[in-house]
Order: C-alpha cells, then structure tokens, then sequence
C-alpha cells in the first residue's frame, strides 16, 4: 500500500504546460525566414541571454524584444509580424484549465512560470486563465526563475503550507528535480491525460489531519 499524503495545494507550469504550441506552422514558417531551424529561432527567443535576463526581471520584456528586433533588424512593423507569426500556434489548453479549476476549492491552485514583465497583461488580454489560480507568480516580478529553490520556498510560502503539502507540475525536468528535492511532490508533463492522471493519483493518496 502506497504511504499516505497530505496535498493542500496543485501548482502549474504555463508555458509548455497549459500553453502549448498547438500549430507549429507559423513559428516554423517564421524560422525558415531568417534560415533557422524552429527549435533553433526558439532558442534564440527564450534561451539567449536576454531572455534569460527578461526570465529573472532584469530587463524588462519590451527590452527583450527591442534586443531580438536588434538581432533580427527589424523595424517597428516588422517586430509585431515577427510577435504575430512567432506566437501565432499557441493555445491554451482548455480541457487542463477546467480540470485546474476543478480542483477549487479542496485544493489551492498556484501558477508558477517563468515569464516577461509582460506576461500577466498579455495573458490576461488573450486568455482567461489566470482567475483559476488562487496564486500566481511570474518570474520577472519577482526576479527568482525556474529552477532556482528560492522561487518554490516563495510559492510554498505564499501558499501558506509545507512544500510536502504541494504537487508541482512543469514540462523541464530541471524544474521538476528542482521541486523534488525540497520535497514537493513533482509531476512533469508530457500530456494532458498524462498529467491529469498523475496528479489525480497523488490526490487519491491525499489525507489531511
């Protein structure tokens, strides 16, 4: 028999996560453009070091593309085709947003994600997903990323429980080790029925005093 666990709280990745590239063409399309390969353009967009500086709050996100329209010589018009077509693919997911939101209010629900400064507005204008989290945290406000243990212990900590009170859900196997070792209970994602199924197993094993 399975020892018994005690989850106050689900706390999500998004990108990767609940946003995913669901139609590659566009980014794919935009890489062949400038002779990259798409898992090449990707790295240059959120695996440069201006990006990485954008991830911690150390530049804002309009910096980072002003640095990427830099790169790409691009004007002003040329950098919203470039954003146009960059995240032209991307979905939230909305099956995995309803399952998060099922969780409420037996459980907290947290977002934590390395992202922009921008990120919470441009979510918020395109998406309604942000009001099923009871929490949510974006690296750049913060200036802590992903896999750093320091932005888990503010989670956990804003979440007002123990990190063994916690499943913790993300697509990079840095961030989920990274999770694990504090002893929160780490998922990573391949899938949504995947992870559903995951989460719900440790869920199952839940009882709280």
């Amino acid at each position: 028999m399975e020892d018994q666990v005690c989850i106050k709280a689900v706390i999500w990745d998004m990108g990767g996560v609940i946003m995913r590239t669901q139609d590659p063409e566009p980014r794919s399309k935009l890489a062949e453009r400038y002779g990259l390969t798409r898992a090449g353009l990707e790295k240059i967009i959120f695996g440069s070091d201006s990006a990485q500086l954008a991830e911690a709050g150390k530049i804002t996100g309009e910096q980072h593309w002003r640095n990427m329209s830099a790169q790409f010589s691009l004007d002003e018009v040329g950098l919203a085709d470039f954003q146009t077509s960059f995240w032209g693919g991307d979905r939230a997911d909305g099956e995995l947003v309803e399952y998060i939101r099922s969780l409420r209010p037996q459980y907290r629900t947290a977002l934590l994600s390395n992202a922009w400064s921008t990120a919470r507005l441009e979510i918020s204008q395109a998406y309604d997903v942000l009001d099923a989290f009871d929490l949510s945290i974006f690296s750049a406000e913060v200036n802590l990323a992903k896999p750093d243990p320091a932005i888990f212990r503010l989670a956990i900590e804003r979440l007002g429980i123990l990190p063994q009170e916690a499943i913790f859900v993300d697509d990079f196997i840095a961030n989920v080790e990274a999770a694990a070792r504090l002893g929160i209970h780490a998922v990573q994602f391949h899938n949504t029925a995947q992870a559903h199924g995951d989460v719900d197993a440790l869920l199952r094993r839940s009882i709280c005093a």
